[in-house]
């Protein structure tokens, strides 16, 4: 007596791997995955057990990729770690060029010494320039009693550093001794005005403020013509 065959049996062997059954590899987006889902229900028609076969395959792999998802986390964490540890690090800004150092002055082994200074008297240019120019500030400050002192000591003063730079060819020494013989002469004009009390010999017609400036006229004449 003749068995009746499995209406099953003729079917071919269906795979259990979700992903074959749908027809997709394992890296399918989920929109290739979706596409494949309905055409492989299409393709079976109304028959409902090849149809939950299809939509349990379609169901488990979304499952995986929801699994994949959460273990994810982790694995793009390292990844994204090592990535950093891989880029290499920024190259180092150029270091900026050394400034010159300014050379240190000098100073004698034996420190420096204030020596007075040597008098001669000058000749030529450097004689007359201070004489023409001074003897001129002096007769201004004795003939105008209104003439501003401040400026005519000012401009002898400018005088005498001119001369004693072109004699010696030390500027600073030449204004150096110009302003002391400029406070100096300021000082015993002081002076004089304080031991005349008003009591100019003479009855010269000069204001104090002529008196007090005499002295640090003369002194810088003579020290345009002296210092060396």
């Amino acid at each position: 007596m003749n068995q009746g065959s499995d209406p099953d049996s003729s079917r071919p062997a269906e795979p259990r791997d979700p992903y074959e059954r749908l027809g997709v590899p394992q890296d399918a987006s989920f929109e290739l995955v979706q596409q494949s889902r309905d055409a492989r229900l299409a393709e079976v028609g109304d028959d409902p057990i090849a149809r939950s076969r299809i939509e349990a395959a379609y169901d488990a792999v979304l499952m995986n990729r929801l699994k994949e998802r959460q273990q994810g986390r982790v694995s793009t964490a390292a990844r994204s770690a090592s990535q950093r540890e891989d880029v290499p690090p920024p190259a180092p800004r150029p270091a900026l060029a050394a400034l010159p150092q300014l050379p240190r002055p000098r100073l004698p082994a034996g420190g420096v010494q204030l020596a007075p200074p040597a008098l001669d008297l000058a000749s030529g240019r450097e004689r007359w320039l201070p004489l023409v120019a001074d003897g001129v500030l002096l007769v201004v400050l004795l003939a105008a009693p209104g003439a501003p002192a401040e400026v005519l000591l000012a401009l002898a003063t400018v005088v005498s550093v001119v001369n004693l730079q072109r004699r010696n060819g030390r500027f600073l020494a030449a204004v150096g001794w110009s302003v002391l013989l400029l406070c100096v002469g300021l000082l015993l004009g002081g002076l004089l005005v304080g031991a005349l009390n008003g009591n100019l010999p003479l009855g010269l017609p000069l204001t104090a403020q002529q008196v007090q400036s005499l002295p640090a006229l003369l002194l810088l004449l003579l020290g345009a013509l002296l210092i060396a």
